[in-house]
């Protein structure tokens, strides 16, 4: 696998992440700046559910050619809700084989479904990164929720992570940290190489990017 492949997210001071947790005007234009140097984006179902997110570039418009893929286990894509399935190119929606054939019939034309293996915990991010790959991308971000970030860091897929640190405390607990997951991805020999730590004076945020060292990524 020859894509690069960047994690992007923004946590609190105590490391959570959510709908609730918003970053400055900043912090989007990051987003939207990575989009639009990037082939591609892959989101999880839970975070769609829980907006509206398009994966729109600067200026709020849709970059034409570029990927847009949502994976889910359960399948539950709330298509007629969302603007992502309205506007824009058709995206890919990654499920279970299992789920499938149900979810083409419920998204007909709105969206292009692709079946995945399971992988290092639920479906196989790296298959679905494959994927997209095979469709032309060589570049793609990784945009969230926590199990998706996790799967992608289990796998060793990642290659970088560009992450938003917001000066907020959430300390609730139960809430999603940046990566949620069955078992510790603590590795003593770290791994993780920092490229940039910039602050934002304006706003208190900091923006972190690391480099993901050979050790922690495989393929």
């Amino acid at each position: 696998m020859n894509m690069r492949v960047i994690l992007m997210g923004l946590a609190t001071l105590c490391g959570r992440i959510g709908p609730g947790i918003m970053g400055s005007a900043f912090d989007r234009l990051r987003l939207e700046d990575a989009r639009a140097a990037t082939d591609a984006s892959l989101m999880g179902a839970g975070t769609l559910r829980a907006g509206d997110p398009e994966m729109r570039g600067p200026g709020g418009v849709h970059i034409p050619g570029r990927i847009r893929a949502i994976i889910t286990a359960s399948g539950r894509i709330p298509a007629e809700e969302k603007a992502l399935f309205q506007n824009g190119s058709r995206p890919i929606v990654f499920t279970g084989r299992d789920r499938a054939d149900a979810l083409r019939q419920d998204l007909g034309t709105s969206a292009e479904v692709v079946s995945l293996p399971s992988g290092a915990c639920g479906l196989s991010v790296r298959k679905a990164i494959e994927y997209i790959e095979a469709c032309g991308a060589r570049s793609v971000i990784i945009e969230g929720g926590s199990r998706l970030n996790y799967s992608a860091l289990a796998e060793g897929v990642v290659d970088e992570i560009l992450l938003t640190l917001s000066p907020r405390i959430s300390g609730e607990i139960g809430a999603p940290s940046l990566a949620d997951g069955i078992r510790s991805l603590y590795d003593p020999s770290g791994g993780f190489e920092l490229a940039e730590c910039r602050p934002v004076p304006e706003t208190g945020e900091v923006f972190l990017r690391y480099i993901i060292g050979a050790g922690r990524r495989h393929g």
